[in-house]
């Protein structure tokens, strides 16, 4: 079996051209990275994009959570955090906790990374194309990343444990990986099945069960006690942050690539 990446395969979403940047913001783009692109290749002018997104959304990362503490010191108690886990507290039972605790495990680090290859695979040898080993590898790799790097550099302390659902957790708290991988590996798999579907009934269920996944993940974590609200709402935004990135330079791609072949044409 061959694989191959048809040029036009993935140009449109419904009737809409990917290639085609109607507004001025999107055009600047094109016109900005098309001249990095003729000096250093357009696949080289793509990574460096993505490599500066990872930077700013780790960069992003920290400057919240300095916002986020300064606003905490000051009144002694987070405004949404405690409120939170106090309201999950009130919801928790034995079946529930169970039931939550299996769900959580899919966005974590075993279970993720079998849904996202298994998902990937099934891609893969169904379009006949590399493409979305590339995107995913790319999109899971910037989310690990930035997971990791900001845990790291900010170290905030989870919830405490006799607040908390065993199995316990030790590593940072700030952001809520479980979340920030959920959206962006739940939405990059999305994209890639949209591209190729034509219905916009079933267009839209794909996205949606995207958006749900990612939603209640960031919730199950805080209903667990394992991170706080705060948390999971900065995994959400961060996550949403790198996923539109990765697909911005994919459709530059797209655009790069139609450009030259109606060059040659």
């Amino acid at each position: 079996m061959s694989f191959q990446d048809p040029e036009n395969e993935d140009h449109h979403v419904g009737t809409r051209d990917l290639t085609r940047w109607t507004t001025p913001v999107g055009r600047f783009l094109v016109t900005c990275v098309r001249a990095v692109a003729q000096w250093i290749g357009p696949r080289w002018a793509l990574l460096l994009l993505l490599a500066v997104g990872i930077g700013a959304a780790v960069s992003l990362t920290v400057a919240s959570a300095e916002v986020y503490e300064a606003v905490s010191d000051e009144d002694g108690i987070a405004a949404l955090d405690q409120p939170a886990l106090d309201a999950a507290l009130t919801m928790r039972s034995p079946w529930l906790n169970d039931a939550i605790t299996a769900y959580t495990h899919i966005g974590g680090p075993i279970g993720m990374p079998i849904l996202a290859l298994g998902a990937t695979l099934a891609l893969v040898v169904a379009r006949r194309s590399y493409t979305p080993l590339i995107l995913t590898v790319i999109a899971a790799g910037g989310s690990l990343l930035m997971t990791v790097l900001s845990k790291d550099a900010i170290g905030r302390l989870r919830p405490d444990r006799e607040f908390a659902v065993p199995p316990y957790e030790i590593s940072a708290s700030f952001p809520s990986g479980h979340t920030l991988n959920a959206v962006v590996v739940s939405g990059i798999l999305a994209y890639l099945l949209v591209l190729r579907q034509h219905s916009k009934r079933v267009r839209a269920l794909t996205v949606t069960v995207a958006i749900l996944f990612a939603f209640t993940m960031g919730l199950s974590r805080v209903y667990l006690g394992h991170h706080w609200v705060t948390d999971v709402a900065v995994a959400w935004t961060l996550g949403l942050a790198w996923l539109a990135l990765v697909i911005t330079a994919h459709r530059l791609l797209l655009t790069f690539r139609n450009y030259r072949r109606k060059r040659r044409a």
